[in-house]
């Protein structure tokens, strides 16, 4: 996994080409030490994408048929592996964009499913394909899909593995949208552009609230809106923005 940070932005390119780059544990625990290290004074957002034809085909296979664990052991590694990639791209401060390449199989979808955007090149393949190793789905899977394409269209990805394009992918909401594979590169920075012209600190604080609320009842919801709400009047970013609209110019974030 290569990390390069380059005026704001923190890129992330899964460069095992040759394994279509598929995640092992220890892929894992270094993508979530990146959400995990990156921070609104220094980055504006996180871009996430893939060495060669593929985004990421999901879960190392050869790594699975060597392992040899208890399910007890099975659940601290998927804990502090996969799990800790969810755990932290939901609670980084910092907007994290998915720019899938190729296909996204696996944890590869879910991973772009727990990016903030995702924008895909038409010619990417999804397949939520946990099933068709004995799996369910994880790195999120089974909470966010539900909540991105609905009930039964989560239920039928989980339960077929079947495979389906970017396009319908789009359709579905599991990526904001799918370009010409050539319009890729510019999409993605036009909206990297767009997110640098936007507070970052203010963003983290409504990513923050939207996250903790995904599972709240409303009136929980309101009070924990209220609260984020609350640490966003007292920030410089919102002094700027006031003073910014009064005096009729850009502001400066």
């Amino acid at each position: 996994m290569d990390v390069t940070d380059d005026d704001g932005v923190r890129t992330v390119t899964f460069d095992r080409p040759e394994a279509m780059n598929a995640f092992t544990p220890e892929i894992a625990g270094e993508l979530a030490d990146v959400f995990a290290d990156a921070h609104p004074d220094d980055h504006d957002a996180v871009v996430l994408t893939g060495e060669g034809e593929a985004f990421s085909a999901g879960g190392d296979i050869e790594s699975m048929a060597d392992r040899e664990e208890t399910p007890e052991e099975a659940y601290e590694r998927v804990t502090e592996t996969f799990g800790r990639v969810v755990e932290e791209a939901l609670s980084t401060r910092v907007p994290i964009v998915a720019k899938v390449n190729g296909d996204a199989v696996g944890a590869g979808l879910a991973v772009a499913a727990v990016s903030d955007f995702a924008i895909a090149a038409e010619s990417a393949t999804f397949s939520c394909a946990f099933v068709r190793v004995g799996l369910i789905p994880d790195t999120g899977g089974s909470f966010l899909l539900p909540r991105l394409v609905g009930l039964r269209t989560a239920k039928r990805l989980a339960f077929t593995g079947e495979f389906f394009g970017a396009r319908e992918a789009a359709e579905m909401g599991l990526v904001n949208e799918a370009v010409p594979d050539d319009d890729l590169d510019s999409t993605v920075a036009d909206l990297l552009e767009t997110l640098g012209e936007r507070p970052t600190r203010t963003i983290g604080l409504a990513k923050r609230a939207i996250h903790e609320n995904l599972g709240s009842g409303w009136r929980e919801a309101q009070d924990y809106e209220n609260m984020v709400q609350s640490q966003a009047y007292a920030t410089p970013e919102h002094e700027e923005g006031v003073a910014a609209f009064l005096e009729g110019r850009e502001p400066e974030f």
